[in-house]
């Protein structure tokens, strides 16, 4: 389709059209034998997930010691990394509670996962000679279905196979026949629309930053960087709040959801 736009095009237009389909960030990762023969984003998903888990251990590590020094419930001083942590997780905790009063709290870890990780792979992109990870459908696709599964297995856990699947049916059981691919239709699409959303915002955010930032190279380009960062956190937030949504929906069909 596209080539097909682009022999309607003039010659200079068609150039243009060329370079941008061509168009790969140079990053420090396509420096390296060996690694470079890698996809990009598999590698800088890869950096990303190492560095939480750096993270999660390091906290962790301090939160233990807290606790065989009995200061566990006094913070640290300063920004610290167990700090950090705890601010995270307080709020994802309360987030899930807001959308999931009953239950929620043991998925915590889960959907925090979702947004720690969603959120790190996003601003990965505004450190020069990296690509952020969610700007390729691969990775955004990925996280749409390990969403699907999650709050699937989630829901199955709640109410039981049987009554999780007898919500697929409708209301009426002689409406089965419509509803019943209405639904499979539904849950099929979720975790495409989640990447795509995901992907498609991410995908244009850095688009930009590059573009003024090669147009102006100083200046200009710090606005995008804070812009940036605040579209990245949003990003985060949304694939994180539909998850959560998804996954109370999966958990409870009757009048007290």
């Amino acid at each position: 389709m596209i080539a097909g736009i682009a022999e309607g095009l003039p010659d200079e237009r068609r150039v243009e059209l060329r370079i941008v389909m061509e168009h790969h960030p140079i990053t420090w990762i396509g420096l390296i034998p060996g690694i470079n023969q890698l996809p990009a984003h598999t590698v800088h998903a890869t950096i990303a997930m190492l560095v939480l888990v750096a993270v999660a251990m390091s906290a962790n590590r301090r939160l233990v010691a807290a606790r065989a020094a009995g200061t566990h419930l006094v913070p640290d001083e300063g920004m610290s990394v167990r700090n950090l942590a705890e601010l995270i997780v307080g709020g994802i905790t309360s987030l899930v509670k807001g959308v999931i009063p009953h239950g929620g709290e043991r998925y915590v870890g889960y959907f925090g996962s979702f947004f720690i990780f969603i959120l790190l792979a996003n601003l990965m992109g505004l450190v020069p000679g990296f690509a952020p990870p969610t700007a390729d459908f691969n990775i955004t696709f990925a996280l749409g279905v390990v969403s699907l599964v999650g709050y699937t297995i989630i829901g199955i856990r709640a109410q039981g196979l049987s009554s999780y699947l007898k919500h697929f049916m409708g209301p009426i059981w002689w409406l089965a026949i419509l509803m019943v691919p209405l639904e499979i239709v539904d849950q099929l699409v979720r975790p495409v629309s989640l990447g795509l959303r995901l992907f498609g915002n991410m995908t244009g955010d850095h688009m930009v930053l590059e573009i003024f930032t090669d147009l102006t190279k100083l200046v200009i380009p710090v606005l995008f960087y804070f812009l940036g960062a605040f579209v990245s956190g949003i990003q985060a937030f949304v694939f994180t709040l539909l998850s959560i949504v998804y996954a109370s929906l999966a958990m409870g069909h009757d009048g007290d959801h």
